[in-house]
């Protein structure tokens, strides 16, 4: 989600941090602090350990690795009570503290976004319901960046596609509601999906009970269509399979491909970007050193080299780099030619910003280098390769002996499994008697632990067989009518929306294409078929469509795209909100000014 500068992410992560300090500051006295690993990335993003100090934590533990000790009386569990499996361990260590610790334990659980029956209900099981202090931590979006928000949630993916748990849907429908009443209602909510619409059916549901327990006066106030935001976008990520099983070819997008990049940060081996600065360096101390150790380094828009960075093709990073390279050493010699103390003391002031983006020039120098020898390996150009044609519509088939000499040659198991997925998705299945081969050889060369892994992608229908004769024969839904297609048609919408570009400018892009170096997300091209209808037009039917009268950003829907959605997996929709009370609107405008730049979200 990418909001406008008018919705102040930052607000949003003050709140989150006030309250879960206020949660800790009502535990009084020291305490430990027993947190879910998939939720210490979240909160480190809005909370540092030495704020939590001040609040009274002395240690933090994980969850997941059962050693908690009684070195404290008050013992504070963080966690979602989603997962019957934590809700489980939590209960299991309260109760091994109860048997065997001489101290009298006070506990507290703070569930995270909101208090389940599952939870209560192992928790009653295990016998030490009564003997804990259960808070909730309202905590839904958690702010990355100044344009980007997360839900804080672990595997959303998994949950809803694979073990059709609609959790992710109700609590990311409980995060815009926050945001519907500080801001008003969104005018209009357009989306595609058949996810992306019971999430708009259950935000029209929360609208109607949340009007429903107000007050008349603090509805009619509190629920009127925002004069801020334009439009809700909602796009189901199963519209567009396609797109994560690509390789990313930014330079944040390849840092992710070779080490991960969560919560905004990356764990990266000190053979590529050495110690941090102050750290002893290797064969310095007088202990043994491990040969492969990792170093965590933040990557958000603080650091201002890498904002320029993180979105240029990598193709470009490096004269990007040298360039910031060259002014920095004109910068640092400018301080010869400093006449007066004035200019001396100028130049000492800024010192310390030079000092820190030049360290920063140096990390992301490194990370260049090692990206540089991942791209320039035969095994990435095959990928590639591969990758390339089938999007762009050759014969899936004449792709199967570089796969196969890729699983012989026994690269990443994930890398194969993506090239395969891509052929299935795009081609509408893969031919039987192919799939089975491929299956063969994985087993044969990973490993029959890899059974469960394919029968779980043919689950989420990510690796399936074809069952039509025509190899590129993919079915739209036809008597369920055009908003409900059950296939996504890459062969139509190729044409339909450009999603292959020829012709791309790296170095100074005009279409999203450029990430992909040729190849537009089809995700991206549903949503600039809302708000950037112009320039779509031109790429897709040529400069004279796109003369035509400008339409309204998103008033107007998907038009004039209709026909390309008939393509496009899932429901469409388009509903507006409107006020209960057209007084109480004037009013809001009257106030707030509504010749305002509006934003999309």
């Amino acid at each position: 989600m990418a909001p406008h500068p008018g919705i102040e992410t930052e607000s949003i992560k003050e709140q989150a941090r006030k309250d879960l300090l206020n949660l800790l500051e009502g535990v009084r006295g020291k305490k430990n602090l027993v947190i879910e690993k998939s939720l210490a990335g979240p909160v480190g993003l809005f909370v540092k350990f030495s704020t939590l100090q001040d609040y009274g934590v002395d240690k933090v533990f994980f969850v997941e690795n059962d050693n908690l000790d009684s070195s404290q009386k008050n013992v504070v569990f963080l966690a979602s009570g989603e997962k019957a499996s934590q809700c489980i361990a939590i209960a299991g260590q309260i109760k091994r503290l109860q048997q065997n610790s001489s101290v009298d334990h006070d506990f507290s659980i703070i569930w995270v976004s909101r208090r389940t029956l599952v939870s209560d209900r192992v928790l009653e099981e295990a016998g030490v319901l009564g003997d804990i202090a259960v808070e909730v931590l309202p905590l839904y979006f958690v702010p990355l960046d100044q344009d980007v928000l997360s839900l804080a949630y672990d595997d959303p993916f998994g949950d809803l596609y694979l073990r059709k748990d609609p959790t992710s849907i109700f609590l990311a429908a409980q995060a815009l509601m926050p945001i519907q009443h500080k801001y008003g209602l969104f005018p209009r909510i357009i989306g595609k999906g058949d996810n992306a619409k019971r999430l708009m059916e259950l935000l029209l549901r929360m609208r109607s009970e949340a009007a429903a327990e107000e007050s008349a006066a603090t509805s009619r106030l509190g629920m009127m269509p925002s004069s801020s935001i334009e439009s809700l976008i909602i796009i189901d990520r199963e519209v567009d399979m396609v797109t994560p099983l690509l390789t990313q070819l930014t330079y944040e997008g390849l840092i992710d491909e070779m080490f991960g990049i969560k919560n905004n940060q990356a764990e990266i081996d000190t053979s590529i970007i050495g110690q941090a600065a102050g750290q002893q360096p290797k064969g310095q101390s007088g202990t043994p050193q491990q040969q492969s150790l990792k170093r965590k380094i933040q990557l958000d828009s603080s650091d201002k080299l890498y904002a320029q960075l993180r979105d240029a093709n990598f193709a470009i990073v490096g004269p990007l780099l040298n360039k910031v390279a060259r002014r920095l050493a004109g910068e640092y010699e400018s301080r010869h030619g400093a006449k007066s103390t004035s200019e001396l003391r100028e130049f000492v002031s800024k010192l310390p910003g030079y000092q820190a983006e030049q360290q920063s020039l140096k990390t992301h120098t490194s990370l260049t280098e090692g990206a540089l020898k991942y791209t320039q390996s035969d095994t990435f150009d095959r990928v590639l390769g591969i990758q390339q044609n089938l999007v762009s519509g050759s014969d899936p088939t004449a792709q199967h002996d570089a796969i196969e000499e890729l699983i012989a040659r026994d690269i990443p198991l994930t890398t194969i499994l993506r090239l395969l997925c891509l052929e299935s998705t795009i081609s509408g299945g893969i031919r039987p008697k192919d799939l089975d081969n491929f299956k063969r050889l994985i087993l044969h060369a990973y490993g029959y632990q890899h059974l469960l892994t394919l029968h779980n992608l043919e689950k989420m229908g990510l690796l399936v067989a074809r069952t039509a004769a025509n190899p590129f024969y993919i079915p739209v839904g036809g008597g369920s009518g055009a908003s409900e297609s059950k296939f996504t048609n890459y062969s139509a919408l190729r044409k339909q929306l450009r999603l292959v570009v020829d012709e791309v400018n790296e170095q100074d892009p005009n279409d999203i294409a450029y990430v992909y170096s040729g190849y537009a997300p089809l995700s991206v091209r549903l949503v600039q078929t809302i708000v950037q209808k112009q320039h779509l037009l031109s790429i897709a039917r040529g400069p004279s469509a796109a003369d035509a009268p400008a339409t309204s950003s998103s008033s107007q829907g998907f038009t004039p795209f209709e026909s390309a959605l008939q393509s496009v997996k899932g429901a469409t929709f388009n509903r507006q909100q409107k006020s209960d009370s057209e007084a109480a609107l004037k009013a809001r405008h009257m106030l707030t000014g509504s010749g305002k730049e509006k934003t999309v979200v």
